[in-house]
């Protein structure tokens, strides 16, 4: 009785032995890399496992991954977040996102512009990119001047309360169909023509929906810490967080001053309990439309009154005599805070005509052609007219956007969309190499080359910060359990190889790119999987 009894147990023991030693087979699994998990913690080394999505395991890994991928000698992080994104329409075109894919970046959080249809659809064109599938992960905010458009039209009217009522309306509308927050670009008409009071109600409306107010600010050059006191002040009172947008010191006599001024003044709307902060772009250089070289009377009354305006001979006359003068009040005249025309690029004319003057000042564009380089940039606007010419607007210190990198509460947003194909330029037509070389460069300039932030502190600001600025509560951090998008890179080779003159060169050293457990970039090549997410604000209601 007992050698029966004996046998049996000694079966169920070899049975469990067998059972328990049978390896996980994972879905990958990254071998030996340095994780850095975003917190802002020193690396460690460690094996990361991927299941089903999620980060199964950190740390020493035992089974075998369908995939496994050597990263020894290489960083593993959390994937980057771009906090300032344009793709909202690039997106619905093509998903694939190559550009940003090959800068590391897995999640994009659309900014200025808001979303590109009304809030009413906003819940169908979030169908639609799940649908027809993204690479990336892709949050957004809605504009709050789309709502004052679809109330008030272009032009410079102030709403009445019912108007503004209306505009709450169609807040709510986007906050409950899943946008993050509101949006303004308050430099460029129609939306210059929002006052503080009613962008504080519409804020309100977001702040319901633990949404942000989130602003291209009214000025970036004299006015900066008016402008930016405005934005503390629209948080403060709607209770809404504050996310400003590419903040910058854009004006040339207070470099070295006003960055400093900015920045104390965040950090003292922080200490008193306003949740704000901001994002930047490592770069001297702005890039926007020619259209903010003409002050904004010219756009009062609507684009159409607009373009008479920049045909007539009387009206260039007080134009020119306005840029002369510098900032004035509800205008930020750029082209004087850039130091004058020598500092300004025609990046993309959108005309045949202009196409071999591409990457010149429009002060050497002007002795070219013996005319005045204001009337150049006006007729190229007229003729290009329904395309936006773009320009770049050299307004920046190197000092003071190193400055505003190391302050803790600041991230990166590139300001650019998708590309619609790898090597074109994006979406917007903007020929600037933010779009293929905003966060390699942070990691390969500011951490390799110079030492200004640390790696764990540049990785904390494309990661883990944002992502709990933004409500992402299960990424942004390497964390089991967690969602899996990760970045692969090698600190000694990565490079943002997109120059001024060459905006659309791959970086070099990110070598394999997860989103949402899937790989998205393998040994530096698109796959084509769109596995990306939509990522809806904490107001969704389905």
């Amino acid at each position: 009785m007992l050698k029966p009894l004996l046998y049996t147990l000694c079966a169920i023991v070899v049975a469990f032995f067998l059972l328990g030693s049978k390896e996980t087979t994972y879905d990958i699994v990254i071998r030996g890399g340095r994780v850095l998990d975003g917190t802002g913690s020193p690396w460690v080394a460690a094996d990361v496992a991927i299941q089903d999505g999620k980060l199964a395991k950190i740390g020493l890994v035992s089974g075998t991954g369908k995939r496994e991928i050597d990263a020894s000698g290489k960083y593993v992080s959390p994937g980057w977040i771009d906090m300032m994104d344009q793709s909202g329409q690039a997106l619905r075109d093509v998903g694939l996102a190559p550009n940003k894919i090959n800068m590391g970046v897995t999640t994009l959080i659309g900014g200025e512009d808001g979303t590109p249809v009304p809030a009413a659809e906003i819940k169908a064109y979030f169908k639609e990119l799940e649908d027809k599938g993204i690479s990336v992960n892709f949050g957004t905010y809605y504009s709050a001047t789309q709502a004052r458009v679809a109330v008030l039209g272009d032009t410079a009217a102030d709403p009445t309360p019912e108007q503004l009522a209306e505009m709450k309306s169609l807040v709510t509308t986007a906050m409950k169909s899943g946008a993050m927050g509101i949006t303004t670009a308050l430099i460029y008409p129609p939306s210059s023509y929002h006052k503080t009071k009613n962008l504080i109600e519409l804020a309100k409306v977001a702040a319901e929906y633990n949404g942000l107010y989130a602003s291209h600010i009214r000025g970036e050059s004299a006015e900066l810490l008016d402008a930016i006191a405005e934005a503390i002040r629209i948080g403060e009172e709607s209770g809404a967080g504050v996310e400003i947008f590419h903040l910058k010191a854009a004006y040339y006599p207070n470099w070295g001053k006003d960055m400093q001024s900015a920045l104390t003044l965040i950090s003292e709307a922080r200490d008193r309990g306003v949740n704000v902060a901001a994002d930047i772009y490592p770069y001297i250089a702005g890039g926007t439309g020619l259209e903010v070289s003409a002050p904004n009377w010219v756009f009062a009354e609507g684009l159409d009154k607009a373009l008479v305006y920049l045909r007539d001979p009387e009206a260039r006359k007080r134009m020119k005599v306005e840029l002369a003068a510098g900032p004035q009040k509800g205008w930020t005249n750029l082209v004087y805070s850039s130091g004058g025309w020598k500092n300004v690029v025609l990046a993309n004319s959108h005309l045949d005509d202009f196409a071999k003057f591409h990457g010149q000042n429009f002060e050497t564009i002007g002795k070219a052609l013996a005319r005045d380089p204001a009337d150049i940039a006006w007729d190229i606007i007229l003729a290009a007219y329904p395309e936006r010419p773009v320009g770049l607007y050299f307004m920046m210190s190197e000092d003071d956007v190193r400055l505003a990198l190391k302050s803790p509460f600041t991230s990166i947003g590139s300001d650019a969309a998708s590309a619609l194909k790898e090597g074109d330029l994006d979406a917007l037509g903007l020929p600037h190499p933010r779009s293929y070389g905003a966060f390699p460069k942070i990691i390969a300039e500011y951490v390799r080359n110079t030492g200004l932030l640390s790696l764990p502190e540049a990785i904390k600001k494309m990661t883990g910060f944002p992502a709990s600025r933004m409500g992402l509560v299960d990424r942004g951090i390497l964390r089991e359990d967690w969602v899996a998008d990760i970045v692969i890179f090698d600190l000694e080779t990565i490079q943002d190889t997109a120059t001024w003159e060459n905006p659309t060169r791959k970086p070099a050293g990110i070598n394999y790119v997860i989103v949402n457990g899937q790989l998205v970039l393998d040994n530096g090549r698109h796959t084509g999987a769109k596995p990306g997410y939509v990522l809806r604000g904490a107001g969704y209601q389905e």
